[in-house]
């Protein structure tokens, strides 16, 4: 079974991830959120290294639970930053009870995170032809737009990544076995 170029065949959990979860269509604010998170705490570091430690990330983020973690508090922070099983960088931690807010207040303006996110391709999903991008316009557009309501750790590679990861763009390449149709 071929897969995309960057799955490392020797990882179950990489071939699991590209083969079950990567570029498939996510609708669920909850699971949207989930992969907001991880992508944020990516940022700088390779993805691997995120999935080994999600379940680490799952536990000490209380199930990814956006209103707790919008509630987090001093004790909280260091409570975390003093976890050895997840990424232990500050900003980021102090980043992710901040985007969960504004998280919450984009569900509020448009009734779902969902309905935000997925507005941007008129709930359509992109098939690029070149799968080496890092960034495209929509990237840019939603950084932008994700950086004025406050956000943080949202940069055009950051969310052009997650954009991979929801499946708003499906970039497995033509070769993989999940490979998408092409834009003409």
């Amino acid at each position: 079974m071929k897969r995309c170029h960057w799955v490392d065949e020797s990882s179950q959990i990489y071939k699991d991830y590209h083969d079950y979860e990567w570029g498939q269509p996510v609708y669920d604010d909850k699971k949207l959120y989930e992969m907001f998170l991880l992508e944020t705490f990516q940022a700088g570091l390779s993805w691997i290294t995120i999935l080994k430690k999600r379940e680490a990330f799952k536990e000490a983020f209380d199930q990814f639970d956006v209103n707790k973690i919008a509630n987090y508090q001093e004790n909280k922070i260091i409570e975390l930053m003093n976890n050895p099983l997840i990424i232990r960088n500050q900003r980021k931690i102090k980043a992710a009870i901040c985007n969960a807010q504004k998280f919450i207040d984009i569900q509020q303006s448009w009734g779902s995170f969902s309905e935000y996110i997925w507005h941007f391709t008129n709930h359509e999903i992109v098939y690029p032809t070149d799968h080496h991008l890092t960034h495209n316009d929509l990237s840019d557009t939603i950084s932008k737009d994700l950086k004025k309501k406050g956000m943080s750790f949202v940069g055009t590679v950051t969310i052009y990544s997650f954009l991979q990861a929801i499946g708003i763009i499906n970039d497995h390449e033509e070769e993989c076995f999940l490979g998408g149709k092409k834009d003409v």
